[in-house]
């Protein structure tokens, strides 16, 4: 994922922001005391997770999901998959084990949410929905050149959205969130929908950082830039959920990224040890067997 890569990330201020105003009291609305954390990479393919894989793995979603508790499934960002393959996905994946997956390109990119879109969305829900207990948030992706002149098509799309499926939106025209009434309409329209608007964390678009959930959810998409700072920021994250969380969040899907992917899993178990120690977690350290070595 290059998507903000910058050439000297130490030149960053990577420090988060301060979150927004509303975010304490969408965080504070009653609920439950409970939090529920997944934490897992964009893809499980070999080729892009060079050694994580140990030698000889032929079934790379099967060894995966039983190192991670879930996947930004990335892959249905390209083509509608069938409803055999979200079927065989689920048979693969053990009890606990989630999905994220990005809406297709159709809706977002090609179609851009116009009025022709509804039958790209029947399509990707009614073959997604065999995912059944293991289907995460769906989300949505939208170009950086989506910006809010497009308004009424998001709340077109938010409206017509089936309910019972859980939804949140990475907004990357930079309009939707320095523009303060622009801001404050949509993310009205989220917390009314009860839609969660991503956080985008990368070295490049510190301007994505709003820092305003619109619901219990924290859905964060981590790009590292395979540099020395990655950890850093990792740990300032963890601080920042652990407030969340005596706040009242109920949800926190963290995503981790990489320039270069083959990093990413190093990063998510990094992370990992981080949340298990900090917000009292019990989540699997991937690629850690029982006698306590490391398989990478």
């Amino acid at each position: 994922m290059k998507f903000g890569k910058v050439e000297r990330p130490e030149s960053i201020n990577f420090v988060l922001p301060e979150d927004h105003q509303d975010t304490l009291k969408v965080l504070q609305k009653g609920g439950s005391n409970d939090v529920s954390v997944y934490v897992g990479c964009a893809k499980w393919n070999k080729q892009d997770l060079k050694g994580f894989y140990p030698r000889g793995t032929k079934d790379e979603l099967f060894y995966y999901s039983r190192q991670f508790n879930c996947i930004e499934l990335n892959a249905t960002f390209y083509r509608i998959f069938s409803e055999d393959q979200f079927k065989k996905w689920y048979d693969k994946t053990p009890e606990g084990f989630k999905f994220f997956p990005k809406l297709v390109q159709n809706i977002s990119h090609l179609k851009r949410l116009n009025e022709d879109v509804q039958p790209y969305v029947d399509q990707y829900v009614a073959n997604a929905v065999h995912l059944k207990e293991k289907l995460g948030t769906i989300f949505l992706q939208m170009h950086s050149n989506f910006a809010p002149k497009y308004f009424e098509r998001v709340i077109r799309f938010v409206e017509k959205w089936p309910k019972e499926l859980s939804l949140a939106i990475e907004f990357r025209h930079t309009d939707w969130f320095n523009d303060e009434v622009v801001a404050s309409e949509l993310y009205d329209l989220l917390e009314s929908s009860n839609v969660s608007n991503i956080i985008t964390d990368s070295a490049g678009r510190r301007d994505l950082l709003h820092m305003r959930l619109t619901n219990k959810e924290a859905f964060i998409r981590y790009v590292g830039a395979n540099h020395e700072t990655d950890y850093t920021r990792l740990e300032e994250w963890v601080t920042r959920l652990k407030t969340w969380k005596n706040q009242g969040i109920e949800d926190i899907h963290f995503f981790v990224h990489q320039n270069i992917e083959k990093e990413s899993p190093l990063l998510s178990k990094f992370f990992i040890e981080l949340i298990n120690n900090r917000l009292n977690t019990k989540l699997n350290l991937p690629n850690h067997s029982s006698d306590g070595t490391t398989l990478f």
